[in-house]
């Protein structure tokens, strides 16, 4: 999945960027409130973490323009303004939910992880299609009746894509763009690479080729 973090602080902003790397997000960063409209307003995000103390325009703001446009990207308000009226304040312009600096930053991945279920309309810790499992808190996915199976970061992060949406056909510039952030090298045949690893741990009928087209896993009642 992809995520814009929204963070003027570089050593702040630099420690979140990796954290979520290692996490298997593909992170792209943004130091102040124009860059993020403009980012979000030409490149599709899965959620961003928007910090509230931004050079020119506050974080609030960028918050109402973002709304303002219908923009329902999922949004995560990180800042060290932790009074009640601020969190309130943040709440009911939109935001998700309102983590206080400092923080843990496996909280805040639980966090993500959390929003990220409700924005899917599920209460189920797990992405499943009836066939395959995958635990985003674990990066571990398994087949009905077989045992857990731990995925790379770009393994999991491609079978998450094509799990959050069973039945949609993924182009491979659709697949790329959700595991590859700014400035990271793309191989010409790396989603094939990833989906053939995937077949080899999980079964060859667990993600179809659709011929010129891209890649699903089928949608099960």
């Amino acid at each position: 999945m992809r995520v814009l973090l929204i963070e003027d602080d570089p050593m702040i902003g630099e420690v979140i960027q990796g954290a979520l790397k290692d996490a298997s997000y593909a992170a792209d960063w943004v130091k102040d409130g124009t860059a993020a409209l403009i980012t979000l307003g030409c490149q599709h995000y899965d959620l961003a973490l928007l910090d509230l103390g931004l050079p020119g325009k506050d974080g609030l703001e960028i918050l109402a323009s973002i709304r303002a446009k219908d923009n329902p990207v999922p949004l995560l308000i990180i800042t060290a303004r932790d009074g009640l009226d601020d969190r309130l304040r943040g709440l009911d312009s939109g935001a998700d939910d309102y983590v206080s600096k400092p923080f843990h930053m496996a909280e805040l991945l639980a966090r993500m992880r959390a929003v990220l279920r409700r924005k899917g309309g599920s209460a189920a810790p797990v992405l499943g299609n009836g066939v395959v499992m995958l635990d985003p808190a674990t990066k571990e996915a398994c087949v009905s009746g077989g045992s857990q199976v731990l995925l790379s970061n770009r393994e999991f992060s491609l079978l998450q894509a094509l799990l959050v949406r069973p039945g949609a056909i993924l182009s491979r510039s659709e697949l790329e763009d959700r595991i590859y952030g700014w400035g990271e090298e793309v191989e010409s045949n790396a989603v094939e690479y990833l989906i053939h690893a995937l077949r080899r741990k999980l079964g060859s009928e667990i993600i179809r080729n659709v011929r010129g087209v891209g890649w699903m896993v089928s949608k099960t009642d």
